[in-house]
């Protein structure tokens, strides 16, 4: 192959900004792809937010030294960035130095990769052939001749769909207009969208408790703003997080603060949940799901989708990838990722030997590369796209010297996890039990119900040591089979199934 081609990288936020800095610094010459109209368009329509992670984790290291080259000065590390300073402050002054602004293409949307002169059937001469990278961009498109491809596009632009099924619901679409994704500026941009409005927040992750905040601080302006917490746990407990052990105290306050709301009743929790459909009624959403006690539906004017997102593969259908069938993770990376056997904040260290696909000089990096696992951060992707880089110039050494340390979050979980009848919980099953957890007010058309998270009254989780063994009564799916599970609901009843690994 013509080692002089340049390197495509797709996708210009952190992790593909960084990348490029990497192959700067390196001397080759990175070409990058930007789908959006500005640099980190995917970071802009959260702009609003504040990161838990502070600078120090923001930063990568061969970027902060191109900038610093050209007088840049490093911001207070401590300080929390707002994903708008994140730009402002660092990856538009990175993208603007003299040895990158020409190489990023902006509005140039990735639409088609693959190997000049062999699709994905051909075997011969594969292994030498360069990347074809077809890029829309005005209308137009392009083609582009490149020797490796790094794949930093994010998975931000594709959200999951409400529908618990993993598609979208039967009437998602046709109230898109109602429907938001992600986190929206609802105390600034999209604050008369919101105001004074029902609004059903579905998820249980980090968008989700941001979304929830946010809408908490909108109430104390507008009071008749309701807020509606739709979980597919039935444990809610079990999305605070690691609280004041998170090694980010940004992250851990995020878990404290809802969870003192949920506690005051100040917002409404609806757990499980399982949409099945989407309705318009007059000027209103009927939000229909299953629940353990059967169909039951909600009343709300506007909802906000924070279930998390998934990579867009339709792009690469003519690269040889080898994916987590689950994850959609390269295979080797998901097993240490994957949220159905852990979501611990300490990821064991991996590179470029982890990320490599059956067509080599292909790498997906970046939040990508966690395919649907929700537990990315940013110094991740950095030390990934050094790994690849340093093996893309024949520097192995270097490539494999891998070191990732991760702040811990306080808490090691297996993810929730449901049978058929939503009986399973998110459980924490290397964490102590939840303790009096409080009643949660649920309000399901056309009902009101009680309900309280059951828990295990033993010294550790199930009432053994670790609950990922073979004597863990009843377990997450993850520990324990759904045979597993059956049989102790048949002998002992459902009550067996609420522990906290449920």
């Amino acid at each position: 192959m013509n080692t002089t081609l340049p390197i495509a990288v797709i996708g210009a936020g952190p992790v593909g900004l960084a990348a490029a800095a990497h192959l700067i610094q390196r001397g080759e010459t990175p070409l990058v792809f930007e789908a959006g109209n500005e640099i980190a368009a995917g970071v802009r329509s959260w702009g609003h937010v504040r990161l838990f992670s502070p600078w120090r984790w923001c930063l990568d290291k061969a970027a902060v030294a191109l900038l610093e080259a050209h007088g840049w000065q490093t911001p207070d590390l401590e300080h929390l960035p707002t994903g708008h300073e994140l730009i402002d402050d660092y990856l538009l002054p990175l993208a603007q130095l003299p040895a990158l602004r020409t190489q990023i293409h902006l509005g140039a949307r990735v639409i088609a990769v693959s190997r000049r002169r062999t699709d994905k059937l051909k075997d011969a001469g594969r292994a030498d052939a360069p990347f074809v990278v077809q890029v829309e961009i005005d209308g137009h498109t392009e083609r582009f001749t490149v020797r490796a491809v790094i794949d930093a596009a994010g998975t931000w632009a594709t959200p999951n769909p409400i529908g618990a099924d993993g598609l979208a619901a039967p009437g998602e679409a046709d109230n898109a207009a109602h429907i938001a994704y992600g986190i929206p500026d609802v105390l600034g941009a999209a604050r008369g969208r919101y105001a004074g409005k029902r609004v059903a927040v579905i998820g249980a992750g980090h968008s989700a408790i941001n979304a929830i905040l946010d809408l908490a601080e909108l109430y104390n302006s507008a009071p008749q703003t309701h807020i509606t917490w739709v979980l597919r746990k039935a444990n809610v407990a079990a999305t605070y997080g690691g609280g004041e052990n998170d090694q980010l105290p940004a992250r851990g306050e995020l878990g404290l603060r809802i969870q003192r709301l949920v506690e005051a009743g100040a917002i409404e929790v609806v757990a499980p949940f399982f949409t099945t459909a989407i309705e318009r009624v007059d000027a209103k959403l009927r939000l229909v799901g299953e629940t353990p006690q059967g169909d039951r539906s909600l009343l709300v004017d506007e909802v906000i989708g924070a279930t998390g997102a998934r990579p867009d593969l339709s792009f690469v259908r003519e690269v040889r990838l080898d994916l987590d069938a689950g994850v959609e993770a390269p295979r080797a990376l998901a097993p240490l990722i994957d949220p159905n056997l852990h979501s611990c904040g300490t990821v064991r260290p991996h590179g470029e030997k982890e990320l490599r696909q059956p067509d080599a000089g292909y790498y997906i990096v970046g939040m990508k590369s966690y395919g649907r696992a929700p537990t990315f951060l940013m110094a991740t992707g950095y030390e990934q796209v050094r790994s690849i880089v340093a093996a893309l110039v024949g520097d192995w050494e270097s490539a494999a010297e891998v070191q990732l340390e991760l702040p811990e979050t306080g808490v090691c979980t297996v993810s929730a996890a449901f049978d058929g009848s939503g009986l399973g919980i998110g459980s924490a099953c290397c964490a102590p039990p939840a303790k009096d957890a409080p009643a949660v007010a649920v309000e399901l058309l056309p009902f009101t119900m009680l309900s309280t998270p059951a828990t295990v009254e033993s010294d550790s989780c199930c009432g053994v040591t670790s609950c990922c063994t073979e004597d863990a009564p009843v377990a997450a799916d993850a520990c324990c089979t759904s045979a597993n599970k059956a049989e102790v609901i048949a002998l002992e009843g459902t009550a067996k199934a609420g522990s906290c690994c449920g």
